[in-house]
C-alpha cells in the first residue's frame, strides 16, 4: 500500500505529517511513501531531504490517490472530495467537536482515523499526538510569555540593586502545563500551579513548582477517572474563583491550559481580574482554539488591555517549533502504523477489537463509529486500605522518669569530670558539639542529596581514620580498642561511600 503525505492547506501551517526520518521508518514497514513537493519546507524538510533518503516526492494527484493519506490537520471538504472510497485518512480531526466532518468522511466511504482521539492508556502513549504537541506548546508558551514580558525571569542581586524573580502561575497540570512550569522554573521564575485534579499535586511539586490548593469540600470530588479534567460543578467554580483572582493579580506571567474534551474551554480569568493585574503582566491562553480561558482572549491574536496586560491567544504554539513538532508527530504516526501493520508487509490491518484502533476510528465502510466505547482509566489514587482495629492508647510516660534520668546523667558527668584526666572536658566538649553539628547537618539535607553528601563526608571519615591509626598503638587497652573500632568503622564508611558514588555515576554515563 502507498502512503501519501500532502502539503497542509491550512493557512500559515508549518507542520508536515512525516519527515525524511519517519518516512524511511514507514518504508521499513513495507509501505511505499510519496510526499507532495514542498510539503515540508516550513518544517526544515525540503524536497532534497526526502529524495536523499530515497523517499519519493510527487505532485498532489500522486498523494491524494494513495491508499493511505496522512495529514496533520483535518481534511477540508475539497480534500475529502479528492479521496477515493476505501482510502484510509489519518489526521487530527477533533471528532467530538466536528460531527459534520465525521458525517462527511462516512459519506465519502473512507476510513477515518483521528490521531487526537488516542485513548489515554499506557500502551498508547507512544501514539499520543496531543501529548507530543502539548509538550512542545507548553514550552513555547513560556517563551512567548517571556518575550512579551520583556524582563528576565531569574532574580539577581547586582551592584545596581536587587532584581526580583518573575512570578509565573500555570492553570492546569496536564502535559502542556507541566511543560510550561518546567520551562519557567528552569528560567529562574517562581512557579505556582493549580489543577482541579488533586492527584497531580505530586507531579507539580516534582517539577519544582508549588501546588496551589483550595480548601473547600467541593474540591474533594474532583479526582479524575480517565486522566482528563472534568467540567467543574457550580460549587467548584465558586470555590476556585477567588483563588484564580488572587493568583492572577499576583503573577507576572499566567499560562492557562484548561480544556474539557469535547467542550468549549472554561472561562477562568474574568475581565475584572485582568483589570486588576499589574501593568506589563502577560497571559498566554493555550485554550484559545476552544474559546480561551479568559474573557478577553481572541483566537490567534494578541490583545493589550487598557491597563497594559498582554493576552496572547496563539493557536499555533507547537507549530512555532515546526521541525521538532513534525518529527514528534511523524513518530506518533510510525508507532500507530507499527501497531496496525503487524506483519510489516505494507498492508494496513484495521483491527476494531483493539481498543486503540477502535478508539481512533471515527468512520468506516460508510458508517460513523464515533463516539467509541468508553475506556475507563483511573488516574485517581488507590482507595485507602481498611482502617486498622483500634487499639487502646498507651498511658503517657511518667514525667518523673525524665527528671531522674537527667539527674543520673548529671551525676555521672560530674564523677567523670572529677576523676578523669585534665584534658577530658575539652575533648568531651568537642565531641558533644560534633554530635550536634553532625545531626543537624544530616537531618536538614534533602534525601536526594544524601548520596553526594556521603562522598563529602568521606573527608571527615578520613580524619577519624588517621586519628584512629595514631591511637591504635596506645598502651591503654581501652584506647587501643576504641581506636581499632574507629579505624574499622571509618574504613567501611570511606570505601563504601566511594563504591556507592561510583555506582551512581555509572548510571549517568553513556555507553
Amino acid at each position: 500500500m502507498r502512503i501519501g503525505i500532502p502539503r497542509e492547506s491550512r493557512p500559515g501551517e508549518t507542520l508536515v505529517a512525516a519527515t525524511s526520518t519517519t518516512a524511511v521508518q514507514l518504508q521499513k514497514l513495507g509501505y511505499d511513501v510519496v510526499v507532495e513537493s514542498g510539503a515540508g519546507v516550513a518544517s526544515a524538510q525540503p524536497d532534497e531531504a526526502f529524495t536523499a533518503a530515497d523517499v519519493s516526492v510527487g505532485g498532489a494527484d500522486d498523494v491524494w490517490s494513495s491508499d493511505i493519506v496522512v495529514k496533520v490537520n483535518a481534511p477540508t471538504p475539497e480534500e475529502i472530495a479528492r479521496l477515493r472510497p476505501g482510502t484510509v485518512v489519518i489526521s487530527m480531526m477533533a471528532p467530538a467537536r466536528s460531527p459534520e466532518l465525521v458525517e462527511a468522511l462516512a459519506a465519502a466511504g473512507v476510513t477515518a482515523l483521528a490521531m487526537d482521539a488516542v485513548p489515554r492508556i499506557s500502551r498508547a502513549q507512544s501514539m499520543d499526538v496531543l501529548s507530543s504537541m502539548a509538550n512542545v506548546a507548553g514550552y513555547r508558551a513560556v517563551i512567548e510569555g517571556a518575550h512579551a514580558f520583556g524582563r528576565q525571569f531569574t532574580g539577581q542581586v547586582t551592584a545596581a540593586g536587587k532584581v526580583p524573580p518573575a512570578k509565573v502561575f500555570v492553570v492546569g497540570a496536564g502535559v502542556a502545563g507541566l511543560a510550561a512550569l518546567g520551562a519557567a522554573g528552569s528560567m529562574g521564575a517562581i512557579v505556582r500551579a493549580f489543577d482541579v485534579r488533586p492527584e497531580v499535586a505530586e507531579q507539580v511539586e516534582s517539577m519544582g513548582a508549588e501546588f496551589v490548593t483550595v480548601n473547600d469540600p467541593a474540591m474533594e470530588a474532583a479526582a479524575s477517572s480517565d486522566g482528563y479534567a472534568k467540567e467543574m460543578t457550580a460549587e467548584q467554580v465558586a470555590a476556585t474563583a477567588a483563588m484564580y483572582d488572587e493568583e492572577a493579580r499576583g503573577a507576572d506571567i499566567v499560562v492557562t491550559t484548561a480544556l474539557i474534551p469535547g467542550r468549549p474551554a472554561p472561562k477562568l480569568v474574568t475581565a475584572e481580574t485582568i483589570a486588576g493585574m499589574r501593568t506589563g503582566s502577560v497571559i498566554v491562553d493555550m485554550a484559545a482554539a476552544n474559546g480561551g480561558n479568559t474573557e478577553l482572549t481572541r483566537t490567534d491574536e494578541v490583545v493589550v488591555t487598557d491597563n497594559g496586560v498582554t493576552i496572547i491567544g496563539y493557536t499555533d504554539l507547537a507549530g512555532r517549533l515546526a521541525a521538532q513538532t513534525s518529527q514528534l508527530y511523524g513518530t506518533n504516526i510510525v508507532n500507530l502504523l507499527k501497531l496496525m501493520t503487524p506483519e510489516k508487509d505494507g498492508v494496513l490491518a484495521l483491527d476494531l477489537d483493539d481498543v486503540i484502533v477502535r478508539g481512533i476510528t471515527v468512520a468506516h465502510d460508510g458508517s460513523t463509529l464515533w463516539p467509541p466505547p468508553p475506556v475507563q482509566v483511573s488516574a485517581a489514587p488507590a482507595a485507602p486500605a481498611a482502617l486498622p482495629i483500634p487499639v487502646a492508647p498507651k498511658p503517657p510516660p511518667d514525667p518523673r522518669r525524665k527528671v531522674f534520668a537527667g539527674g543520673l546523667v548529671a551525676v555521672l558527668f560530674v564523677l567523670a569530670a572529677t576523676y578523669s584526666p585534665a584534658d577530658f572536658l575539652g575533648h568531651f566538649t568537642v565531641f558533644t558539639l560534633a554530635v550536634f553539628v553532625g545531626y543537624y547537618v544530616i537531618s536538614n539535607v534533602a534525601h536526594a542529596l544524601h548520596t553526594p553528601l556521603m562522598s563529602e563526608t568521606n573527608a571527615i571519615s578520613g580524619i577519624i581514620l588517621v586519628g584512629g591509626i595514631l591511637q591504635v598503638g596506645s598502651t591503654n587497652p581501652a584506647i587501643a580498642i576504641m581506636a581499632t573500632l574507629a579505624v574499622l568503622v571509618a574504613s567501611i564508611n570511606i570505601f563504601g561511600g566511594f563504591l556507592v558514588t561510583l555506582r551512581m555515576l555509572e548510571m549517568f554515563r553513556k555507553d
